[in-house]
Formats: C-alpha cells, sequence, structure tokens
C-alpha cells in the first residue's frame, strides 16, 4: 500500500485557478504561491456578502485515542463524496503546525485517497501564515522588554509579565527559561517562557478576525502584563497593533489548495482545540459559506473540545449557524476506550467495544443540547466484524442519530457516499439551534455548564489562585465572555486516563487566563501545556529529501 505521501505526490492536481473558476474566482481574485496554492483577495467580499449561505457542516469526532480516528480524512472524503452527489462544496481545514508534523502526527492533511494537496507543502511552511503569527507575537515580547529596559514607563511590573515568546515546533526545554542575562545592556532579568506558535493568542486572533479592522482593534485589547499597582497592560498602551496587523497583511486572507479529486478547500488557521478554540479562521468559512452550496469543516479533537467551542465560541462570535455535526469514530477506537491494549485491537471483544460506546454516545447526546442533527461516520478498517459494525449501528440509532459506514481512506469520495446521503437529509431537518450557556452568565457558572452538559462531571473545584483571578477578572469587566477550556483531549475528564465515558469526577480549574483580543477567558484545567515536548521516537525521525527534492517520511 502506498504512503499517504507517495498518494498526494502521484495526485493530478489542477492548477489552482482552475480549481478557483469553479467558485466563480478569476485570476484577479488570486495571489498565486506557485501553480497549486492561492491566497484569495479580500476584495472578493464585497461581491459575495449580499449572497445566501451555503449550509454547513460540522466534522467532529470521539475523544481521540492512539488507535486514530480519521476526522481530517473524513472531512476531506465525505466533501469529495458530497461533490459526486452534485453539490457544489467547499472543505475547510486548519494549517497544520510543525511541531506535531515533526513530533507525534506526521502530518496533517489527511490520509490515504481522502487528502488536501499538494501535502508536502501543507504540511510544512505552507504560504507562512504560521510563520506570521510566530513574527508578530515575538515582536510584541520584544516590544514589552524594550519597554521595561527603556525606563518603563507603564510601570509593567517584571514578575506580571504574561505574554510569552512563541515558535512552531515542539521543544520542551524553553517552556520555562530565564531573560535578559548578562548585564544591564541585555534588559532585565526575568523568569519568561515559549509556547507553541499556534497558541498564541494571535493565532485566535488570526482565527476570529472578520476583516484587518477588527483584527487591529482585537490586539489593541490584548492584555500583556500587569502594573505593581494590578492594572492591566494592552497592546495599545505600547502603541504597536498597527505594525502587529501589518504582518498579518497577507495571512489573513483564506489559502485556497484542492483534494486529490480536485474538490476546493480553504486551509486557514490553526489553534490547538486542547489549549484554544480549535477551529479554522472565520474568514475561510465565511468566503466559503457564500461560494458553495455545502461547506464541511473540521473542529479539532473530540466533540467535547472542538465542537463545543465551534459553536459557543467560533458561531457566536460570527453568527453561523451549523446544520448538523458529524461524529467521526471507529470500532478500534471504541475497544480502545473500553480498556483494550493497541495490540489486542483487531481482535472482536463485544464487551470492550460496549463498555467504549459510551464514550460516542455521550458526544451525541451532546450534539443534541446544542439542537442540531448528529450523523455517526464509522471510519471503515479491514478488522472490523460485521457484529461490531451492527451493534454501533444499532447503538447509535437509539439515540436518534444517522449512522453509515466511511470507507474514504480507501476509496476517496465513493467510499463517503453514504454518510453523504445521511447528511444530505440532515441538513434539511428542522431543527433549534442554541448555544449551551448565555456568555452573560458569571464566569464559574458557565464554566460549570460546560463541565456538567458536556463532560458528565459533578462539579468543578478551584485552586485558591484560579479562584482569586475569576474575581479580579469580574472586577474589571472580563466577565461577560465564552469560555474556551483547556482540557485533555484524550478523556471526556480532565484525567487522560480516565477513557469511555467517565461518571463521578469534578473537574480541576488550577489557573483561568484572560484572552482579550480573542474575546474569551481560558480555564486551564488538569496537567494541560501549551507547550508539548517531542516523543521517544519524534515522526522527523523517517523524515527525508533527496536530491531531486522528493519528499519522504510525511505520513
Amino acid at each position: 500500500m502506498k504512503t499517504d505521501v507517495e498518494i498526494a505526490q502521484a495526485a493530478l492536481m489542477k492548477p489552482i485557478s482552475q480549481v478557483a473558476a469553479e467558485l466563480g474566482l478569476g485570476e484577479d481574485d488570486l495571489e498565486l504561491y506557485g501553480k497549486y496554492k492561492a491566497k484569495v483577495s479580500l476584495d472578493v467580499w464585497e461581491r459575495l456578502k449580499d449572497r445566501p449561505n451555503g449550509k454547513l457542516i460540522l466534522v467532529s469526532a470521539i475523544n481521540p485515542t492512539p488507535a486514530g480516528e480519521g476526522k481530517t480524512t473524513n472531512t476531506v472524503g465525505i466533501g469529495d463524496a458530497l461533490r459526486r452527489l452534485g453539490k457544489k462544496v467547499v472543505i475547510a481545514l486548519r494549517e497544520p503546525s510543525l511541531g506535531p508534523c515533526f513530533g507525534v502526527k506526521g502530518g496533517a492533511a489527511g490520509g490515504g485517497y481522502a487528502q488536501v494537496v499538494p501535502m508536502e507543502d501543507i504540511n510544512l511552511h505552507f504560504t507562512g501564515d504560521i510563520h506570521a503569527v510566530t513574527s508578530a507575537n515575538n515582536l510584541l515580547a520584544a516590544v514589552i522588554d524594550n519597554h521595561i529596559h527603556h525606563g518603563n514607563e507603564l510601570s509593567i511590573d517584571p514578575r506580571r509579565i504574561t505574554w510569552r515568546r512563541v515558535m512552531d515546533l515542539n521543544e520542551r526545554a524553553l517552556r520555562s527559561i530565564v531573560l535578559g542575562l548578562g548585564g544591564k545592556a541585555n534588559g532585565i532579568p526575568r523568569e519568561g517562557g515559549f509556547d507553541i506558535a499556534v497558541a498564541s493568542e494571535l493565532m485566535a486572533i488570526l482565527c476570529l478576525a472578520s476583516d484587518l479592522e477588527d483584527m487591529k482593534a482585537r490586539i489593541n485589547r490584548i492584555i500583556v502584563a500587569y502594573t505593581y499597582d494590578n492594572r492591566p497592560v494592552t497592546v495599545a498602551d505600547l502603541k504597536v497593533a498597527g505594525a502587529l496587523t501589518l504582518l498579518f497583511k497577507d495571512a489573513i486572507k483564506p489559502n485556497l489548495v484542492q483534494t486529490l479529486e480536485n474538490t476546493p478547500a480553504f486551509v486557514h488557521g490553526g489553534p490547538f482545540a486542547n489549549i484554544a478554540h480549535g477551529c479554522n479562521s472565520v474568514m475561510a468559512s465565511k468566503f466559503a459559506l457564500k461560494m458553495a452550496d455545502v461547506l464541511i469543516t473540521e473542529a479539532g479533537f473530540g466533540a467535547d473540545l472542538g465542537a463545543e467551542k465551534f459553536i459557543d465560541i467560533k458561531c457566536r462570535f460570527a453568527g453561523l449557524q451549523p446544520d448538523a455535526v458529524v461524529l467521526v469514530t471507529t470500532v478500534r477506537a471504541l475497544k480502545s476506550h473500553g480498556g483494550v491494549a493497541k495490540t489486542d485491537l483487531g481482535q472482536v471483544n463485544m464487551a470492550a467495544l460496549e463498555k467504549g460506546m459510551g464514550n460516542l454516545l455521550k458526544h451525541i447526546e451532546n450534539i443534541g443540547k446544542f439542537g442540531l442533527p448528529a450523523v455517526v461516520a464509522i471510519n471503515a478498517f479491514p478488522t472490523d466484524t460485521a457484529e461490531e459494525l451492527a451493534f454501533v449501528e444499532t447503538q447509535c440509532q437509539t439515540l436518534g442519530a444517522a449512522v453509515a459506514l466511511s470507507e474514504v481512506w480507501a476509496k476517496g469520495g465513493a467510499g463517503g457516499e453514504a454518510v453523504a446521503k445521511k447528511l444530505l437529509a440532515a441538513i434539511e431537518q428542522p431543527k433549534q439551534f442554541r448555544y449551551l450557556y448565555d456568555e452573560n452568565l458569571p464566569i464559574k457558572e458557565k464554566i460549570a455548564i460546560i463541565a456538567r452538559e458536556i463532560y458528565g462531571a459533578d462539579g468543578v473545584n478551584y485552586t485558591a489562585s484560579a479562584a482569586k483571578t475569576i474575581a479580579e477578572l469580574t472586577t474589571m469587566g472580563y466577565d461577560k465572555t465564552p469560555i474556551c477550556m483547556a482540557k485533555t483531549q484524550y478523556s471526556l475528564s480532565d484525567d487522560a486516563a480516565k477513557l469511555g465515558r467517565p461518571t463521578g469526577f469534578k473537574v480541576t480549574v488550577r489557573e483561568v487566563r484572560v484572552s482579550a483580543g480573542a474575546g474569551f477567558l481560558v480555564a486551564i484545567t488538569g496537567e494541560i501545556m501549551t507547550m508539548p515536548g517531542l516523543p521517544k521516537r519524534p515522526a522527523a525521525e523517517v523524515m527525508d529529501i533527496d536530491n531531486s527534492g522528493r519528499i519522504v517520511g510525511l505520513f
């Protein structure tokens, strides 16, 4: 069997101008990055803005397992399938981050015969959007330290600088460092550190901004530090919002590529859903909804994180209303949630499957709380038996979820038609869309609703410092915002070891951070970190390039 990168390299891509023409875009609407990538000019919006929106389908999943679920693969494959069924379709995905690509994942552009291409470019530097985030983030960090060095007119307390530096790689050694050593000329010594670039608030702002003016306004509101007398210091105080925004003059434009079957795809923006809101850009979604009958998009990790944040944060800010949600699962992953070791997942184990089904059923219930229909896509594996597949199907139907087998990895769009047909029926169903909570509720009440309704928790515990921060943020007027929960992706709880559908637990919030520019508060639970490390055998170890420029080892 060919690897993903070998399949991608054999693809018959169309010039991106031809793909764009399918969406009504001409050459003057595109900024080309070679033959197969382009940014779409922001001027196009004036021509599109009064058109009605197409249908919006979100692809989410159960909580991830070592067995793999295939969320991006199914987003691409189902999009191709809808196009095969005669729909004008656009796919919208997040940009991969170099950290996981070279660390755990080895690539994030789909898999098998359901990929976005050019896969190598998308998984590497692409069009430079994440580098723009990195540069802007670190410019702001440099300005803060420079301000203190030159007299500290704003009375910034160096012990309370909240803005950290970033890089787009996994590097645990840089999580906590000391800056400014070497004497007076090198600045004021202080503790600092690095996050991964996609965790930067600037990435969230890039993904949530509706245009450059909105981006500038959001950047102005970013809180970077506090003064000695506990007043917040913002970018507006430092007078560099314009400089930071101009670094995004190209990055804010949506990136247009294609699938292996030449379906148009926007790949733009890329925060993680375990530490941020986990969705591609509002700009890409807005453009796509005006250009297509159907937009199929993806949110990161399981529905407890990605789907909840897509609805309660992105849709709330952008005024979007989803029409249906796809929940991707596999028989193997469900058995993993039932306690089966990765080496034994190919064996039939109905007891473990039944136990693990609790995870999927909880996600189906959760989608219903937003008033949306759920369609379960069972990502097929050769080891799946008819008995196992029938059991999953019956269990889903008990909760009113449509369900179909997805074979997009092996067959591309043709393997996704069964799911696509169920989706076309689902998006025509009457719905009563609603958010999970009122953003004006007190902070602790909003956190409690998410923990109780989405995770199934019995309650929420707060560290003393988190409770103190909540009180301070409430006093400062930052309480009437959505909540972005930073939580492990592997469990419905905040404990990665609690698989399936855990009960009898409480969520512990150990820290609360304000992302005033993005427009939400981040509640950090458990041991979640904003700078991942590399595994013992990083994916980078199997990657290589030959003298002709041909890449191997991207999965």
